[in-house]
C-alpha cells in the first residue's frame, strides 16, 4: 500500500546527527509555530547499508514555480503525475548516475552522509529566509513528547527517500509519485538545494501504477544494455515556436551516441502530464535527428511554456533519458540545449 505523502513547507531551528542507535538525521522544524521532527535515513536496514545520495547546489526544475505557491505547513500529495510530487524515476529530477554510495559515519572532517547533509541544514537554520520543503510521510500528532527534541505533541514526517521498486518486507511501502526528498529554498538569492536519498537495494525500473520492481535491474546498474542505456540522449528542445517562423515549431532532438543504428519503432517523448508522441524513426550512429512533435496534435500545445519535463521511452515504456526545463529557459523559437 502506497505511503501516506506531502510535503511539509517549514523552518530548520535544530537538527542532531544520526548515530547507531537511531541511523536518521533529525531536523527540528516550524511551520506556523509548531513543531515537526524530519527523519532523514542515513542508513539502510538492508544490505548494503550505504545510501545512495545526490544534491544539486543548484537546482531548476518545473515543480518549484508550484512549490512556492505552498501555504506553510504540511500539504498531502496524490500520486499524480501533473502536480507536485515527486518520482524519481518519471519526474526528470536529476541523473541517476549522478547517486554515489555514502556511510554515514566515516572518520573525517566532511566526508559521510552525517555532515553532507548537515552543511546545508546548517545553511538554512542560518539564514534569515531559508525555506525547507520536506518530503515524505507524515505521523503524528501524537500524545507525547518528541523523542529527539522533547516538543509536544509529537509528529513529522519520513521517508525522505526513494518510495519504490523496495525490495523485502518494504515493498508495501511502493507507489509512484511518492518519493521523499529535501528542498531548500534562499527566495533572496533564487536559488534551490535539492537532496535526492535512495537505497542501494531499490530498483530503477517499476511499474507505472504500483511501484513494484520490473525485473531485477538494481539502481546502480551499469549496465550497458540497460534499456539502451547511455546510447540515447535527449540533446535539444524547442518547446515554444517563433511567432514569426512557423517552421520552428516544437520539436525534440535526440543524440545517438552508440556505435549502431537504433530503431525507434514504438518508442515516444512523453510530457509531465503523460501525453505520448510516438516516434518510428531509425537514429544512425553518431548522429542528432530533430523530430517534429507538432504534427498529429490537432495544434495543440504538447510542451508547456511555464515548465515540463521530456522522457524518451523505448517500445517497452521504459524511461531511457529525461530532462526538464523551467519557464526561465523558454525563449520563442529557440532551442533549449540540455
Amino acid at each position: 500500500m502506497p505511503i501516506e505523502f506531502g510535503v511539509l513547507k517549514c523552518r530548520a531551528v535544530d537538527r542532531r546527527l544520526g548515530t547507531k542507535d537511531n541511523a536518521h538525521y533529525q531536523i527540528h522544524a516550524l511551520a506556523n509555530e509548531e513543531s515537526f521532527r524530519i527523519a532523514v535515513n542515513v542508513q539502510s536496514k538492508l544490505s548494503p547499508s550505504e545510501l545512495l545520495y545526490f544534491t544539486n547546489e543548484n537546482f531548476q526544475h518545473e515543480v518549484t514555480h508550484l512549490l512556492m505557491e505552498l501555504p506553510t505547513g504540511y500539504t498531502p500529495l496524490n500520486g499524480e503525475p501533473d502536480g507536485m510530487a515527486l518520482d524519481y524515476i518519471r519526474s526528470n529530477l536529476f541523473d541517476r548516475t549522478q547517486l554515489v554510495p555514502l556511510a554515514f559515519d566515516i572518520p573525517g572532517k566532511d566526508n559521510d552522509l552525517n555532515e553532507k547533509i548537515d552543511q546545508y541544514i546548517k545553511r538554512a537554520i542560518a539564514s534569515e529566509d531559508g525555506v525547507i520543503y520536506a518530503f515524505g510521510e507524515i505521523w503524528g500528532p501524537e500524545n507525547k513528547p518528541d523523542k529527539i527534541f522533547g516538543f509536544l505533541p509529537g509528529r513529522g514526517i519520513h521517508n525522505i527517500h526513494m518510495n519504490q521498486g523496495n525490495a523485502g518486507i518494504f515493498k508495501k511501502d511502493d507507489g509512484v509519485y511518492q518519493d521523499g526528498a529535501l528542498l531548500i529554498h534562499y527566495p533572496s538569492e533564487n536559488k534551490w538545494t535539492a537532496i535526492f536519498l535512495a537505497f542501494q537495494s531499490q530498483s530503477w525500473h517499476t511499474d507505472d501504477h504500483t511501484g513494484h520492481t520490473l525485473g531485477n535491474i538494481p539502481i546502480d546498474s551499469g549496465d550497458p544494455t540497460d534499456a539502451v542505456e547511455g546510447a540515447l540522449y535527449i540533446a535539444g528542445a524547442i518547446v515554444k515556436p517563433g511567432q514569426e517562423d512557423r517552421a520552428a515549431e516544437e520539436s525534440v532532438t535526440l543524440l545517438n551516441a552508440s556505435d549502431r543504428p537504433i530503431d525507434l519503432a514504438g518508442w515516444s517523448i512523453a510530457n509531465k502530464a503523460k501525453r505520448k508522441f510516438l516516434l518510428g524513426q531509425t537514429i544512425l550512429p553518431g548522429q542528432y535527428l530533430t523530430i517534429p512533435i507538432a504534427q498529429g496534435t490537432a495544434g495543440a500545445e504538447f510542451f508547456r511554456n511555464k515548465g515540463d519535463i521530456i522522457t524518451l521511452l523505448n517500445a517497452d515504456g521504459l524511461k531511457v533519458h529525461g530532462v526538464s526545463y523551467t519557464q526561465r529557459q523558454v525563449r520563442s523559437g529557440w532551442t533549449i540545449k540540455f
